[in-house]
């Protein structure tokens, strides 16, 4: 009896026993399981998965439940991955809740496993390189309330079965290159907050179920290729704070229901096609911050109605087709920052109103019809700094109150109708970098106060009445490089400026100078030594530039003034410059101390948010804006600890002070720079295809890349760097080409980046030292590391590194010591070619490739001394290519390698071994 007792306590206590160890069992292999398949991923280095029974859970980034299984994958910008998305089997952590991987440079697609996480409730992919399309399977992710892909290659429509994420509060696949419409089961997503589909290739009309999406307070569809009209269902958004739009092609008139988004502090439509007149609803947008309908088709009076927007910081509507005076109500607008009406049919006089809206820091008119003076009420606008009135009828005289506008930094008034004098008062203007009065009917005597004006970097006051001398103080200003006061009646003799920098734009034609001209200007007057007869004074070209200068300044001033910002020659202190048109490409100056259009800049970017990082260079990291006028463009900016570096800075200057002097159409175009204590940047043409490394490691791009796109690659990156070398005033080598360095624009075509390395050729060689070795691994050539001396040479070689990565498809690694030496099983040039593109077919590519690869082998000779040099390597492209001795497929690298080509010895650019004599 005992026994059975005990027999009926024992049995439970052992099936409990059996049932834990078969649970801790069980939790052991999947914990294992788990951390396998981190490990495997490569995601994290050696250094760190080494320790602890559970490893994985201790690693950065990685967050586990109390069992130890992994429920959270945190990795951003500080992390970088690398590598294939799909090298984690994502099916293998059922427990994953939380994935976000920023910026940690991934590639691939995305992968099918990611479906099966049922439990994941935020997926982040941004600024990666993720290529393919979107799986339709994402469906599966039913606990997910944040997806954002943005800033990816993602290619093809979005897949109806995304509607299905009901629980979606944040959907973000902007910056891609998704094509097709809008699904409308995007309408179910109900409880969607934020919504942003920007930046893609999407187009048809915009969905009129979007109208479903109550609870949104942000949509934004810009830059893509919308057509039609905006929905009206757009006004059942009443949680609507901001409503992007612009930049597609969107026509009709905006519907009256935008009066209905109450709480909308911003409205975007610039861009677009849409006409008739702005809706006298819109008056009922009383938290309405910015508004901009710049360059549409809008052909109405501005409403008053839009004098009831208090809150209103913005206001452009300019590039249209309004009529009609200014609405005295805009003097309500006391918020008012930035107004932009240029570029109108607008008449009648500039209201005295517009003294009341006293925030005001830029004010745009210029290109309408105003009339009348300007009035005394400019002068209480005490925040200006952009006053741009230029192309109208106004008259009168400037009133005296100009002089109250201390901030003030441009001020174009010219081809008005302007009289009277220049106010003294203008010298008040101690921030003044611009003043151009030309084409009005300015008379007596320019006053020497302007030259007080220490920061005035440019000064027209050509095509007016003004006598009287010039006035000596102008040679105080050390910035000024333009000053044209050409078409006057000025007299007396010429100053002596001292600043170098204004020669090259210096215009006193068609005056009544006389007198010697001082020796120093001599290099602008070199066919006159002497100005003083009454015969030169009245020849109207003999005081400055020859006759063949005449017209020729005159173009180029005009295009100064209706062009893009001061570059400057002199890279610390004034920039060569370029003005355009606030409605044409760039809106103002830029300039060296980073006060000019940097509002613009920190708008564009949010103040450099992260989510307009697009990559990382040599010295900061690379940003994508879109400026207020639709201008996109790129910015390298400086972070706070680099730009306190002084090698870093050395970079920054370098970059500016090179590429402000070379121009060849495979070199990067600069298009400003701001250099400052907290900020510095450098702003370029945007290149829609980012870098030649990440086309190449793209398996869809790369095969977008096709032989003859490559073949014009690798001659346009000899045709700069022959430039650079041989055809500039002064020798300039890169020190740093490589497949990073070099970016292609959306017709594929290559350009030269990143020349903080650059450095003139001293023909010297001694003097050619560099203290540390600069460049890319694996793109240096071998000398710079037992000679530490640099020439021309370092960079032929790193463009024959380039260019055979570009026909290899990866760069050549290891590959290099067996093709630049003797070995016993030769390699056919076309196994060598990247296997992703089919055999070349066509003679001419084929010759092309032939006569490459010859060039590249030679470029990557070990000894410096029978390199080629660019110019010779540019010149072989362009000779006539003489067709091939044998087939294709029968010649070898070892025959190119050992043959190579016969230029270096004689003259000619045939390719001994791969091409017919006959």
């Amino acid at each position: 009896m005992s026994m059975i007792c005990n027999m009926s306590l024992v049995i439970p206590i052992a099936i409990a026993f059996a049932f834990c160890n078969s649970i801790l069992a069980a939790r052991a292999p999947s914990n294992q399981s788990e951390a396998s398949v981190l490990l495997h991923s490569g995601w994290w280095p050696p250094s760190v998965t080494s320790n602890t029974p559970l490893p994985h859970c201790t690693w950065p980034g990685v967050s586990c439940d109390a069992s130890g299984s992994v429920v959270g994958i945190h990795l951003t910008t500080d992390y970088h991955i690398g590598g294939n998305f799909s090298n984690m089997n994502f099916s293998l952590l059922p427990s994953l809740t939380f994935l976000q991987l920023f910026h940690t440079g991934l590639t691939g697609e995305i992968p099918l496993q990611i479906c099966t996480l049922s439990r994941l409730t935020n997926l982040g992919l941004s600024n990666n390189f993720l290529t393919g399309e979107l799986p339709p399977c994402v469906q599966n992710l039913t606990s997910l309330q944040a997806l954002d892909i943005s800033h990816n290659q993602i290619s093809g429509s979005i897949p109806p079965e995304l509607g299905n994420l009901e629980r979606l509060t944040n959907l973000d696949l902007g910056f891609n290159a998704l094509s097709g419409a809008i699904p409308p089961t995007v309408g179910r997503l109900h409880n969607l907050q934020s919504f942003r589909f920007n930046s893609n290739q999407l187009g048809g009309s915009i969905p009129l179920e979007l109208g479903n999406l109550t609870k949104t307070y942000e949509i934004d569809l810009s830059c893509n290729n919308f057509t039609g009209p905006i929905p009206l269902s757009i006004g059942n958004l009443t949680s609507l704070t901001h409503l992007f739009l612009q930049e597609n092609k969107l026509g009709g008139s905006i519907p009256p229901e935008v009066g209905n988004l109450a709480n909308l502090t911003g409205l975007y439509l610039q861009g677009n096609k849409l006409n008739g007149c702005i809706p006298l609803e819109i008056s009922n947008l009383r938290s309405l911050v910015r508004l901009n309908l710049q360059e549409n088709r809008f052909d109405c009076a501005i409403p008053s109605e839009v004098g009831d927007l208090k809150n209103l910081n913005l206001l452009d509507l300019s590039s249209n087709y309004l009529v009609g005076t200014i609405p005295l109500e805009l003097g309500n607008l006391k918020n008012m920052n930035y107004l932009d009406l240029s570029c109108n049919n607008l008449t009648g006089p500039i209201p005295l109103a517009i003294g009341k809206m006293t925030s005001l820091t830029y004010l745009y008119l210029q290109e309408n019809t105003f009339v009348g003076s300007l009035p005394r009420e400019i002068g209480y606008l005490r925040s200006l700094n952009y006053l741009f009135l230029q192309e109208n009828k106004l008259g009168g005289s400037i009133p005296l109150e100009i002089g109250n506008l201390t901030s003030l930094t441009h001020l174009l008034l010219y081809e008005n109708k302007l009289n009277g004098s220049i106010p003294l008062e203008i010298g008040n203007l101690e921030t003044l970098s611009v003043l151009n009065l030309r084409e009005n009917g300015f008379d007596g005597a320019i006053p020497s106060e302007i030259g007080e004006l220490e920061n005035l970097e440019f000064l027209d006051l050509s095509s007016n009445n003004l006598v009287g001398i010039i006035p000596l103080d102008l040679e105080n200003l050390t910035r000024l490089s333009h000053l044209d006061l050409h078409n006057n009646s000025l007299s007396g003799s010429i100053p002596s400026f001292t600043n170098n920098s204004l020669l090259d734009h210096l215009n006193l034609s068609y005056n009544h100078l006389r007198g010697p001209i001082p020796d120093n200007l001599r290099v602008a007057f070199p066919d006159t030594a002497f100005i003083g007869n009454e015969a030169h004074r009245r020849r109207s070209s003999v005081i400055l530039y020859t006759t063949i200068f005449v017209p020729l300044a005159t173009v180029c001033i005009s295009c100064i003034v209706l062009g893009s910002c001061f570059i400057s020659r002199n890279a610390t202190k004034s920039t060569q410059s370029e003005i355009t048109k606030k409605n044409g490409d760039f809106l103002s100056i830029w300039n060296y101390d980073g006060r000019i259009a940097y509002k613009d800049i920190i708008n564009a970017t949010e103040d450099f948010d992260v989510k307009y990082c697009i990559g990382t260079g040599g010295y900061g990291s690379v940003y994508k804006a879109q400026l207020p006028n639709g201008k996109v463009v790129a910015l390298k900016k400086l972070h706070h600890f680099e730009a306190e570096d002084p090698s870093f800075k050395k970079s920054f200057r370098n970059e500016v002070k090179h590429l402000t002097k070379i121009r060849h159409r495979s070199i990067i175009k600069l298009h400003g720079f701001c250099q400052h204590r907290q900020c510095m940047f450098l702003i370029y043409e945007y290149m829609e295809r980012g870098s030649l490394f990440h086309n190449l490691r793209d398996d869809v791009k790369a095969v977008e890349l096709d032989w003859s796109k490559r073949v014009d690659l690798v001659q346009d990156m000899a045709h700069a760097l022959s430039y650079m070398h041989h055809d500039c005033t002064r020798p300039m080598i890169h020190q740093d080409i490589c497949s990073n360095n070099i970016l292609l624009n959306n017709k594929m075509q290559a350009f030269v980046s990143d020349f903080g390395n650059a450095r003139l050729l001293d023909l010297d060689s001694s003097s050619n030292l560099t203290a540390n070795i600069v460049g890319t691994y694996g793109y240096i050539a071998p000398e710079l590391v037992y000679t530490m001396a640099f020439n021309e040479k370092c960079d032929v070689y790193s463009f024959g590194m380039t260019a055979m990565e570009i026909m290899m498809g990866k760069h050549l690694g290891d590959v290099i010591s067996l093709l630049l030496t003797s070995f016993k099983e030769d390699i056919m040039l076309y196994k060598f070619l990247d296997p992703r593109l089919p055999f070349p077919r066509q003679n001419s590519v084929s010759r092309s490739i032939v006569l490459i690869v010859s060039l590249a082998l030679a470029c990557l000779s070990a000894n410096p001394k029978p390199r080629p040099t660019m110019k010779q390597v540019s010149e072989a492209f362009l000779a006539q290519k003489l067709p091939l001795a044998k087939p294709f497929h029968e010649i070898s690298l070892a025959q190119l390698r050992d043959n190579n080509v016969s230029w270096l010895e004689g003259g000619s650019t045939e390719v001994s071994s791969g091409l017919s004599d006959e």
